[in-house]
């Protein structure tokens, strides 16, 4: 692709995005599997891997705010922040902009799990084949980033 090619028309489009969808369903579920059977080294299960994850991305969040940003359901990421603070990798203190909706932040335990399990993971990643450019990859996250937006309203809860 170039600058200068035009966009695809919508029903070409939607084929295409199509491909796209058929590609990130496996991919997402082998990705699942390969952090799950990772869970003894880190002891981390994907959940509580995605909590730690936003919190290494984003500093301290409450609850509804992860949900809201891995579109899961409030009740299932308050189970794995529960996970996360029995297992002493993040823990709730106030939120000064709202009493009743605690933060979760990182506890260093928390931080050195989550970069091992990033650190593991691009070790991995740095063993994809071919000669992809950074224009492809930009090319990709922003196909994907647009159709995240399509289904940023779906209610998780």
């Amino acid at each position: 692709m170039t600058d200068t090619d035009p966009p695809l028309a919508p029903e070409e489009l939607a084929q295409r995005l199509t491909e796209v969808f058929a590609l990130v369903g496996p991919l997402y579920r082998r990705v699942q599997r390969k952090v799950e059977q990772a869970t003894p080294i880190e002891g981390l299960s994907v959940g509580v891997r995605a909590v730690l994850d936003l919190l290494r991305e984003h500093g301290p969040m409450t609850v509804p705010q992860m949900g809201r940003a891995q579109a899961l359901s409030r009740q299932f990421v308050q189970r794995m922040v529960n996970d996360a603070v029995a297992g002493h990798l993040a823990e709730i203190i106030p939120n000064p902009a709202h009493q009743r909706s605690s933060l979760v932040r990182l506890t260093e335990g928390g931080r050195a799990a989550i970069t091992a399990a990033v650190t593991r993971e691009q070790s991995l990643l740095r063993r994809v084949e071919g000669d992809l450019t950074d224009a492809e990859v930009t090319a990709c996250v922003r196909v994907l980033g647009r159709m995240l937006d399509l289904f940023d309203q779906v209610d998780v809860d």
